[in-house]
């Protein structure tokens, strides 16, 4: 009877309001399922009485909208001013190099207006890899600015990649043609140029540079490589899938390639040395075009010396060059010769720093009509005035060490570190700190996808001031 009763006391004692009183009520280890985290407690009853009644958000639901990707994506959004840009360029070159044409075989080749798109757009938004632009243009996970551009077209990342390095040549026209159209509409200039360089870090090693003799011995064990891969195939033509024989024959292939080319390179290498360095001179078997340069940390590192010539007035860049040496002297009078080839007009003034002072080029580029602002060395005699003219100095020459001495010298000497320099860091702001593809002529390619992209943000600039100019004028 007393057992009955306590039955029924338990039966009818208050059943627990939420599953925190559950969880406090009933120890861990004798709860048949895990009840999770605590609901939030229920609000405080209205003014009215009653508890009230809310919608919660619910992010874990699937839904299925209709709309377009034009929808989507803001009348003023960025990606659209890209787009406008890359379709006022003529790609007729891009074009015919397509192989799929009408009445012919294959599948249809991707509009280059979308690969263009994207690799500029990539490029202000910091992207430098396909792997990671592929992911982003994915039509269910991706990106809508980067869906917009492709428009459902689907992509693969070695496409990507190919088109970003395919038409080097391409790119430095539309460069010139599109500062050439700045130009006509007198929005540049040119009549003062700043160059600089910055060291950016190759895509090898310290490790993968070797001497003459070792580098015979790769290429030894290289040409043995490819001969037995070859041996296989026509022994077995079943060994492997013909994929798998295919990757591994293109590999040692490559490999070969890279350590000839390395070879071929160690006599520049060696005359770059002194008398008595040349027996140390290495070539690196991953990227034999790098050089090994000293960066702006003071480290020693493979790298490659991008040089970017840019107007003062605009921020636009005029010109661009990649070479693989560590040195900015002598580069001053081939820029000037690039510009004049470029733009049939030689730039009037030329700011560097002194990296680039040499008399020779000073001269050379004087002659031709283009003054010259650089830093004057310290002598080596402290006591001897270095902006007075030397016995030995050529006209302009002399003219430089007169002219650097002035005020008036010295304040346009400081436009450059606002121009030059300015536009350097924007590059490394887009994340040029390290290229991610081998060989001279892919890392040129890259260099002028940052220019184009960086030109394009100053066109929308200078256009928008121009407008605004304009609007008050009226």
């Amino acid at each position: 009877m007393d057992t009955n009763r306590v039955t029924c006391a338990n039966l009818l004692s208050p059943v627990p309001d939420t599953v925190a009183d559950v969880m406090s009520a009933t120890p861990v280890e004798n709860l048949l399922f895990d009840l999770g985290a605590p609901l939030p407690a229920a609000p405080p009853p209205a003014a009215g009485g009653g508890t009230p009644r809310l919608r919660y958000a619910n992010r874990e639901q699937a839904e299925m909208r209709v709309c377009s990707l034009d929808e989507l994506l803001p009348a003023d959004h960025e990606v659209r001013q890209v787009w406008a840009y890359v379709a006022g360029l003529d790609l007729s070159a891009v074009l015919a190099k397509i192989k799929a044409v009408e009445g012919g075989a294959g599948a249809n080749a991707t509009d280059p207006r979308i690969l263009f798109s994207l690799w500029l757009y990539a490029t202000l938004r910091n992207i430098g890899s396909a792997r990671e632009l592929d992911r982003r243009c994915d039509p269910d996970t991706g990106e809508v600015p980067f869906q917009w551009i492709c428009g459902g077209v689907t992509l693969n990342y070695h496409t990507l990649a190919d088109f970003r390095t395919a038409h080097g040549d391409i790119l430095d026209k539309l460069l010139t043609n599109s500062v050439a159209v700045l130009w006509e509409q007198e929005l540049v200039s040119m009549d003062r140029v700043a160059q600089d360089g910055m060291r950016v870090r190759a895509n090898a090693g310290a490790s993968s540079f070797r001497r003459g003799p070792r580098l015979q011995e790769f290429l030894e064990e290289a040409e043995q490589q490819v001969k037995a891969l070859k041996k296989e195939l026509e022994e077995d033509p079943a060994a492997g899938t013909r994929r798998e024989r295919a990757a591994r024959q293109r590999a040692a292939e490559d490999r070969e390639k890279r350590v000839r080319n390395a070879l071929e390179q160690l006599p520049a290498i060696e005359a770059a040395k002194k008398a008595g360095d040349k027996d140390k001179a290495r070539a690196s078997t991953t990227d034999p075009d790098a050089r090994v340069m000293k960066m702006g940390d003071g480290g020693f590192r493979p790298a490659f010396n991008v040089l970017l010539a840019t107007d003062t007035q605009t921020q636009v860049i005029v010109g661009v060059d990649v070479i693989n040496s560590g040195g900015d002297q002598g580069k001053l009078a081939p820029m000037v010769e690039q510009i004049a080839a470029r733009y049939d007009e030689r730039p009037k003034e030329m700011l560097v720093d002194g990296g680039f002072a040499k008399k020779e080029d000073i001269e050379m580029v004087g002659q031709a009509g283009t003054t010259v602002y650089a830093p004057v060395p310290a002598p080596k005699d402290p006591e001897r005035d270095p902006h007075t003219p030397l016995e030995n100095d050529t006209p302009k020459v002399a003219e430089w060490r007169e002219r650097m001495g002035t005020p008036e010298a010295k304040a346009i000497y400081k436009e450059r570190a606002s121009t030059a320099e300015c536009v350097n860091a924007q590059a490394r702001n887009r994340g040029l700190h390290q290229f991610t593809v081998r060989g001279l002529a892919k890392v040129k390619a890259v260099v002028l996808w940052y220019v184009l992209a960086h030109n394009l943000l100053r066109l929308a600039a200078l256009r928008a001031q121009r407008e605004k100019e304009a609007a008050k004028t009226i």
